[in-house]
Formats: structure tokens, sequence, C-alpha cells
């Protein structure tokens, strides 16, 4: 019985990737649930698989990373995190107190966004930029101990 169309397999095949169970379910779960940990991926690919070992994830996450059909975020004293949205060079929004990633497009001209002021010889090919601060949710948390401190 063929596949069913979908665009992570043509994805995958574009990339030159094998299509497996385990990389359809990754990518199609992650399109869904951007910024989610390898721990948090393989949970959700469990439930649509059944048993999947998070070794299996692991190398999924990083074979989809290198064709760069994932992109891999690692905003400091956090878990890496991966997603779909790949090749723009958008940023992240980070909450210092639940975790939260959100995206944020770069604000002006094109990537990479940024010029740093001495390049050292380097090619500068794209920028990484996180803004740190505290989602609403959050930030209502903190407010509300602020106020009966």
């Amino acid at each position: 019985m063929p596949h069913p169309v979908s665009p992570v397999r043509d994805q995958l095949k574009a990339a030159g990737l094998r299509i497996t169970a385990p990389r359809v379910a990754v990518l199609e779960w992650l399109a869904g649930h951007p910024h989610s940990t390898a721990e948090q991926v393989t949970a959700g690919v469990r439930v649509v698989l059944g048993s999947v070992s998070a070794q299996a994830v692991y190398d999924v996450l990083r074979a989809c990373a290198n064709a760069e059909l994932v992109r891999r975020i690692e905003p400091a004293g956090h878990p890496a995190r991966f997603e779909t949205r790949t090749g723009d060079n958008h940023h992240h929004l980070v909450c210092r107190g639940c975790g939260r990633a959100e995206d944020v497009d770069c604000v002006h001209g094109a990537a990479p966004c940024l010029a740093p002021s001495d390049t050292a010889g380097f090619v500068v090919e794209e920028a990484e930029v996180v803004f740190w601060g505290l989602c609403p949710a959050c930030s209502t948390i903190h407010h509300d101990k602020e106020v009966s401190a």
C-alpha cells in the first residue's frame, strides 16, 4: 500500500534522507510543537509510533539538523531545542521563568540581520540572537510575588 503524500516525506526525499517512520513522526510532531527538547520530541513521537528509543529520536534530530530540515537552538542554561523553521535566520524570545521560547523575525534587513563591529576576517553567514525576559504568565506571577512581599 503506498504511503500518503506528505510534505515531510517530500522534504526527506529532497534532502537525500531515507523516509522512515521515526523521521516522519519527528518532523511532523516538531512542526506542531516548535522549540521542543529532545525529551519532549521523544514523548510526542512515542504517542504516535508506540515504542521508539530515545537514541533513535536523537539520531533523527541529528540527521535532520545536518540536512537543514531542523534547526537546533541552545539558549544558555537550557537544554537544546529543535524546530522545523529553518533557513530564515529568525531569532528567539526565551522566558527566564518557565523557559518558553517564541520566534522573533529579523527586525531589519536581510540575514544576518546584525553586523559585528569587527569580523576578524570571518565571513559572517548568520546572527543568532536570544532576547531574555519573562513571558506574560511568568511576568504576572513575578509581579504578584513582588506585590505580596
